[in-house]
């Protein structure tokens, strides 16, 4: 999926997918006008269909796989 770095706030816990409910990781802003949410799922089932009416795509699926860093790390 082709990420664009845009000045739109990143999405949170409270931002839903607009397809089933879920935790939303991705916002594509629509040439239209207005945005869409989607959970990495759906974001990647529909990848072909929203890149042909997207102008943006802002994509935070990297979040699910990062490793926060424990508060320990910082004393070793």
């Amino acid at each position: 999926m082709t990420t664009v770095l845009t000045p739109a706030s990143p999405l949170t816990a409270a931002d839903r997918c607009d397809r089933c409910g879920a935790q939303a990781y991705l916002r594509v802003v629509l040439t239209s006008g207005g945005e869409l949410l989607f959970c990495a799922h759906h974001g990647r089932k529909f990848e072909p269909e929203l890149k042909k009416i997207a102008a943006e795509i802002q994509d935070e699926t990297d979040r699910l796989t990062a490793v926060p860093a424990s508060a320990g790390d910082d004393e070793r």
